[in-house]
């Protein structure tokens, strides 16, 4: 499965130097650079179709909008991967405490009511 990322990588990476080249060349354009403007020209579009071939490799592979959005915004997508298991990790938590308190009051009712009145809760989960 790496293999077809490192491709879609070194793919990338020669298709955003050909365009970082390609700008140098167009801000300081003379017409004795034409043909090296084509030369590069040719480059992006044989790039775009070396990561287009890539794409059917990948075509299994989802990737959530919400990790466009943190890239659109300049930060780091494993920030995203981080966030969403930080918030499954909460939601675990409470469902769990949720469920170990309501089996908890079936087999010490007096006890978790108790714990409950304590917590100033006046009422046990449902």
């Amino acid at each position: 499965m790496a293999e077809k990322f490192d491709h879609l990588e070194e793919h990338l990476e020669k298709f955003v130097e050909n365009i970082r080249q390609l700008g140098i060349i167009v801000s300081d354009f003379q017409p004795s650079s034409q043909a090296g403007l084509n030369q590069k020209l040719n480059f992006i579009v044989t790039g775009l179709q070396d990561i287009d071939k890539c794409r059917q490799q990948l075509h299994d592979i989802m990737v959530p909008l919400e990790v466009f959005e943190y890239i659109d915004q300049g930060r780091n997508p494993q920030l995203y991967t981080k966030e969403c298991l930080e918030r499954a990790l909460a939601k675990n938590e409470q469902k769990f405490k949720s469920l170990l308190i309501q089996e908890l009051s079936k087999v010490f009712p007096e006890d978790m009511a108790k714990y409950r009145s304590i917590r100033g809760e006046d009422h046990p989960p449902s």
